[in-house]
């Protein structure tokens, strides 16, 4: 059971960095020949945006079917969602349709983290849980890094000859769908928990509905927890999706200007780019992961607020830091350090949420903090382009576009605060059992 949430998690979060890596080469293709690079960029954060949009509908929708129909049900429909469509997005021939299949995934990948912690908090003792739901969420790094590794042998494809910088991105999309949709043949023979087999017996008996929305928000003992848990999870996915996620964009700029600095052929600086964002993201993504694995420690230990308050002072120091002082590949070790601390909030949910709801809404209630605050934080990367497009006004360069994407960046950071703001009206839940109805 542990294993086949892993693997959900870990493929999902697979198909999440392709798109991040490649969301704006597919755009510069896909937009008219010579569109300006600022504008490719632009639309790379609308594709993000309705990416994450459809991520927040596809949590609500699936995190109440899981617990009104079965955890292991909804996962393995939600894993053939998010694999298909992101192999259909290499097919691909404009903007719109691109968006569409952006969308689509977004649901199935949506519904699988509160699927999946909701099926390994129902499965495991007590004494267990912290660790396998630490380790499961840290397992996503793999994935990411799985995506970095494929972004440096395309880019040595490319030098090879073997592959065109204007197709690359549609192999990355169609390599990105395939483990995943073989792990659906798998997933179909899991069986449903124990303690949700007793949890829908019983809700047949008190009336009290599984998966409902309106138990989650109706009942104070559920709401308040609800809508906190919200605002905390708020903080870390706008900083990680509306910030930490644009640092491809950064190397990518960086390296660009120095090569062509140089005099150095396009080809080979769409190469070297490749290499050096698929490096970005295996740094990055080491540091989440040891992040992550850091939080479920301290979480043991101290507790969870003080775990989560540390991770929040690091995310917003460590963002700010980062695109403040990065200025070529000499620095990518601060990669690591923010993906650490930013990543560590999610091992943080991971842990937290399930911890926060009874049986019978656990994946509802997970899913409802993890993806309603996804609504705003898809306004993160429309906000973005907004704040640097002001503050690029003017600007002709290359060099102070840039300027003005690094000042954006650091103004947002600021969204950790709201973190810190939630945790304090947050009760503690370490030690203590899964909460159930009294």
């Amino acid at each position: 059971m542990f294993a086949m949430a892993s693997l959900a998690w870990l493929f999902d979060c697979f198909d999440q960095q392709i798109f991040i890596l490649y969301r704006n080469d597919a755009l510069k293709n896909l937009l008219p020949p010579g569109t300006d690079p600022t504008v490719v960029k632009k639309f790379g954060g609308y594709a993000t945006s309705i990416f994450v949009a459809g991520w927040a509908t596809g949590g609500l929708i699936f995190g109440s079917l899981g617990d009104k129909y079965g955890r292991a049900k909804m996962l393995t429909m939600t894993v053939l969602l998010y694999s298909v469509f992101t192999g259909l997005s290499a097919l691909s021939k404009g903007w719109v349709d691109f968006a569409v299949y952006r969308f689509v995934t977004g649901l199935g990948v949506g519904g699988v983290f509160g699927l999946a912690v909701a099926l390994v908090a129902d499965t495991l003792p007590d004494h267990a849980r912290t660790g396998a739901l630490g380790l499961l969420q840290a397992l996503s790094a793999v994935g990411n890094i799985a995506a970095g590794l494929v972004s440096m042998w395309i880019g040595s494809l490319i030098k090879g000859g073997s592959l065109t910088p204007e197709t690359a991105w549609k192999w990355a999309f169609l390599m990105g769908s395939v483990p995943a949709f073989l792990c659906v043949f798998i997933q179909v023979r899991l069986k449903e928990p124990e303690k949700w087999v007793q949890a829908h017996a019983q809700s047949k008996i008190t009336g009290k509905g599984m998966g409902s929305y309106v138990s989650l928000l109706g009942e104070a003992r559920w709401r308040k927890p609800a809508l906190l848990g919200m605002m905390l999870c708020i903080a870390g996915v706008i900083g990680l999706w509306g910030i930490g996620f644009f640092s491809p964009e950064l190397v990518t700029d960086v390296i660009t200007n120095s090569l062509r600095e140089k005099g150095i052929a396009d080809t080979e600086i769409t190469s070297q780019v490749n290499h050096w964002r698929g490096i970005n993201g295996i740094v990055q993504n080491l540091g989440s992961f040891f992040g992550m694995m850091a939080f479920a420690w301290l979480a043991q230990r101290t507790g969870r607020k003080p775990a989560f308050a540390m991770a929040f002072v690091g995310a917003m120091i460590a963002t700010w830091g980062y695109f403040q002082f990065f200025s070529g590949v000499g620095d990518i070790w601060m990669s690591a350090v923010m993906g650490f601390f930013q990543l560590a909030l999610f091992g943080g949910f991971a842990i937290y949420l399930p911890e926060l709801f009874p049986t019978r809404l656990r994946s509802t209630g997970t899913s409802f903090c993890y993806n309603v605050g996804r609504f705003l934080a898809a306004s993160g990367p429309f906000t973005l382009g907004l704040l640097q497009q002001g503050l690029a006004a003017g600007a002709t360069t290359p060099e102070a576009k840039l300027a003005a994407f690094r000042e954006a960046c650091q103004w947002m950071s600021l969204i950790f605060l709201v973190g810190l703001v939630a945790l304090f009206f947050l009760h503690e839940t370490k030690g203590k059992p899964l909460p159930e109805d009294d």
